[in-house]
């Protein structure tokens, strides 16, 4: 596949979101509604995160990271958890030189440590070949959660002073972030979930803190440029304030 432009949906309103995040929620319930097995849904998820990009091209974003699989999602059966991971493994295989062909830098976050050695080897080869890509970074997070995310960054800091690199007394807000999850690029600006469930689920807890939220009942697998279009145009329409008085 590739990742062709639509016109249709392509927008000049400068009041963009540089980066955006999305929690795919609702491929399960999109295949039981249909009587299919749940990993089917997600097959069918796919084609969505494919809409995703091409939007996100399309309207010139720097960063979109997508919620693929959760540190809580291993609590899910089983065979769905192999379904996903199997999943994972195709779609990287198959998605890495189209995602190069169109300069996509490709991030996986998350703790990949659970994985097998050749899976993690995968993913290394295929940031390494994507990573002078500069017209999009797409971030996939999986095996990710947001505790865990500030966690490691706590364990890092830890290090640094246990060798009397770092003064307890200097740690602060900037310190820690150094060690967060993409704290290379633009803030997350807008968080859309589909689904229709309003919460966050663990995702990005430090990245998202002055993010906007958009909430939608669609299931994953029907998002479409139409929604995503919805959810920009609701950004634009938001007052920023950052805690500021304007």
């Amino acid at each position: 596949m590739s990742y062709q432009t639509n016109e249709k949906y392509k927008t000049e309103q400068s009041n963009l979101p540089r980066h955006v995040a999305i929690i795919m929620d609702g491929n399960g319930r999109w295949a039981e509604t249909q009587g299919k097995l749940r990993i089917l849904g997600h097959k069918a998820g796919v084609k969505a995160v494919r809409k995703a990009i091409t939007f996100a091209l399309d309207h010139n974003l720097d960063a979109l990271t997508l919620y693929a699989f959760s540190s809580e999602n291993w609590n899910r059966p089983k065979y769905e958890v192999s379904g996903l991971i199997k999943l994972f493994i195709y779609v990287l295989n198959t998605e890495i030189k189209n995602l190069h062909k169109y300069n996509i830098k490709l991030r996986i976050i998350g703790d990949i440590n659970p994985f097998s050695a050749q899976l993690q080897s995968n993913i290394r080869n295929s940031e390494k070949l994507t990573s002078k890509n500069n017209r999009l970074t797409l971030n996939i997070a999986v095996n990710y959660g947001g505790r865990w995310d500030i966690v490691q960054s706590v364990k890092k800091i830890a290090i640094q002073v246990q060798k009397g690199i770092l003064n307890p007394l200097d740690i602060n807000e900037d310190i820690i972030y150094q060690y967060i999850c993409m704290h290379e690029l633009a803030p997350v600006d807008l968080v859309i979930r589909t689904g229709g469930e309003h919460r966050i689920s663990n995702f990005l807890l430090w990245q998202i803190a002055y993010a906007e939220l958009f909430f939608t009942d669609i299931l994953w697998p029907d998002f479409n440029d139409a929604v995503f279009q919805r959810a920009l145009n609701s950004f634009a329409q938001r007052k920023r304030r950052f805690g500021k008085i304007i």
